[in-house]
């Protein structure tokens, strides 16, 4: 009996703790607001940052940088051989733990043949102290 009892007790404190475990649990990829942005034209981006894109538009990136109080997110999608091509900010969002973005690279319809080109988009926010996760 008194074994009985005691199995009853540590079956009950284990769906206690795990009960307690799981309100706790925080969705930290819930949005608080989207983030206000503006894209950034080739030529106003920041020294730094323009020759890490040109050392890195061949392939596919993601970089941040942070330059005084602004934060610039690019994302480039490396080397297309037409032109055309444009890049979308489909998503720039704050969440408990991140900032997150979502971009798209658009396809044109005609392409211009031969003309190798590297799409890539370069925004500018507010410098927040937080990660960037690319979506």
């Amino acid at each position: 009996m008194i074994n009985r009892i005691g199995q009853m007790l540590f079956t009950i404190s284990l769906v206690a703790i795990v009960l307690m475990g799981c309100s706790v649990i925080e969705d930290r990829t819930q949005k608080i607001r989207d983030l206000p942005f503006t894209v950034v034209p080739e030529k106003e981006i920041p020294e730094v940052l323009a020759e890490k894109i040109q050392d890195n538009k061949g392939n596919p990136f993601k970089m941040t940088y942070a330059d005084g109080g602004d934060l610039y997110i690019c994302i480039g999608y490396g080397s297309r051989s037409s032109g055309g091509y444009s890049v979308t900010v489909d998503e720039l969002y704050l969440t408990s733990n991140a900032i997150y973005v979502d971009t798209t690279l658009l396809v044109p319809e005609g392409r211009e043949e031969g003309v190798i080109t590297y799409p890539y988009v370069c925004i500018k926010l507010e410098y927040l102290d937080k990660r960037v996760v690319f979506e």
